[in-house]
């Protein structure tokens, strides 16, 4: 018998690892790159963002567009980045509400939650109303006398809603995997459409819609907006526990994710815009530019099937969303930052559940209470985009603000991390600023005083919690560890 074998035969004690993680009751390293990768692309929901997105950047960036979003590829790439300090490092459930206590503490920690839970909630309220718009649309189509009302999309709403509930308890291997098979098909459904456009506009490509004639301010405004197509690609840091290999897997995706999406939505952008172009039409008139652009060219069954992937797809995001909305949740349990039944797992599925019910609990009802006040899932879904980017955004800036401190904290700190940081910091918080006082004067202003009502409660909640908990201080920021059953010869400190 070899030493090795003599080892691994009868190891060495190893003492001082708990017996069990501070997350334990979810399926530990039971997912791979493959579920991983899903999680973040369905967040992101490049197909649903390739057809709406580029419309909303339109209306503010004009000819523009193509470089607000060029422009926000850039930044998210700068925080993807950036977000892997903590990704390669820490394996949690929190995501970045987790990373920033490691760097700036709890009180900014317990704001990245906020603004984190904001951006995952009201994107999963943008995603299911969505869904519910996109399917009217398609059942509009069969049955003509159909009425286009409110209540149809708002009945279609809760019965997505309620599928949400099923995928998600059931297993995180189920829901990325469904997410996974819709984001595929829905995007190979986009770039054949895309394709037979491109075809019809001849072989010379329109350098003209690649113009850069909109003002500093609305460029800003519409780089925000473009950002909030990848926003939700680092979600997939919320499944740091159950990833099998967190530290490779999670960090690649991020910059995968950002990088595939990207590019489909400069191809979706420029084609969208000669489309229009050619057809002597204008793009900010029509509500779903991609069936229209189908219609034009002949081949409007194309956009049956558009519609169809289109509803798909945001319900893919609205689960994924949902899916990291329920992680932070379930952490905010675990360290008694939240009740703690939030942070129970089910016995079969090993599933956040309670946490599940919550986040559907609230989302659900304000989807279709936003429906009924905006008169309209359209109109709905702009102000709900706009909380989100609020939300998300908020995040990325203090999560840019703690990888620096973080780093130096461990004596790792080196040039490029840190210029990488403040310049992605920085023009975030320029961008903000300048999103939300724009904004908050357009038609979807309300979306603006939402977001910061919303932050301003939350901060309320933490400073109420801390008060009566100041030892929440040192709880806060739990994340997945070694445990005595993952090291040979490991023995618990108890046991």
């Amino acid at each position: 018998m070899t030493a090795l074998e003599r080892a691994i035969s009868n190891p060495p004690t190893v003492r001082g690892l708990e017996s069990r993680s501070p997350v334990d009751g979810l399926q530990r390293r039971s997912v791979g790159f493959v579920d991983v990768l899903a999680q973040s692309v369905s967040a992101v929901a490049p197909s649903a963002a390739a057809t709406t997105i580029p419309l909303l950047v339109t209306v503010t960036a004009g000819g523009a567009t193509v470089w607000s979003l060029a422009i926000a590829m850039l930044l998210s790439l700068l925080v993807a980045t950036t977000v892997n300090v903590f990704a390669k490092r820490i394996a949690s459930t929190g995501s970045l509400y987790t990373f920033v206590s490691k760097g700036l503490g709890t009180g900014a920690a317990f704001v990245t939650g906020v603004a984190l839970l904001i951006g995952y909630g009201f994107i999963a309220m943008f995603a299911l109303a969505g869904a519910g718009y996109y399917l009217s649309i398609l059942l509009h189509r069969f049955w003509p006398s159909m009425p286009a009302s409110t209540l149809v999309v708002a009945v279609l709403v809760i019965c997505m809603a309620a599928v949400c509930l099923v995928v998600l308890v059931r297993g995180i291997r189920l829901s990325t995997r469904v997410t996974l098979l819709v984001e595929s098909a829905s995007v190979g459904i986009i770039l054949v459409l895309v394709g037979v456009l491109l075809s019809r506009f001849g072989p010379v490509p329109d350098w003209s819609v690649l113009g850069f004639d909109a003002s500093p301010e609305n460029l800003a405004v519409g780089a925000v907006l473009a950002i909030t197509a990848f926003v939700g690609f680092e979600s997939s840091s919320t499944l740091g526990v159950e990833a099998r290999r967190p530290f490779a897997s999670i960090p690649r995706s991020l910059v995968w994710t950002v990088i595939g999406a990207g590019l489909l939505y400069l191809v979706t952008s420029y084609s969208q815009l000669a489309g229009f172009k050619a057809m002597g039409a204008d793009i900010t008139a029509s509500q779903a530019p991609m069936n229209d652009l189908a219609t034009s060219s002949g081949v409007e069954w194309m956009g049956l099937l558009l519609d169809l992937s289109v509803a798909a797809s945001f319900l893919a995001c609205a689960i994924a969303s949902i899916t990291a909305f329920s992680r932070v949740v379930f952490s905010m349990g675990r360290e008694g930052v939240l009740p703690s039944r939030l942070g129970s797992t089910h016995r079969r599925f090993q599933t956040p559940h309670v946490a599940i019910l919550t986040a559907l609990a609230i989302v659900t009802p304000v989807s279709v209470l936003t429906l009924v006040l905006a008169d309209g899932a359209w109109a709905a879904m702009q102000i709900l985009i706009v909380v989100a980017a609020g939300g998300y955004i908020t995040a990325y800036i203090l999560v840019c603000a703690a990888a620096p401190v973080f780093l130096w904290r461990i004596g790792e700190l080196t040039a490029w991390p840190l210029i990488r940081a403040v310049v992605a910091g920085v023009l975030l918080s320029i961008a903000l600023g300048v999103y939300l006082v724009v904004e908050s004067t357009s038609a979807r202003g309300v979306g603006v005083w939402v977001f910061l009502v919303a932050i301003v409660l939350g901060v309320g909640v933490w400073v109420l919690r801390h008060r009566h908990r100041p030892w929440l201080s040192s709880t806060i920021g739990i994340y997945d560890e070694t445990v005595s059953a993952d090291v040979l010869g490991g023995q618990s400190e108890h046991g």
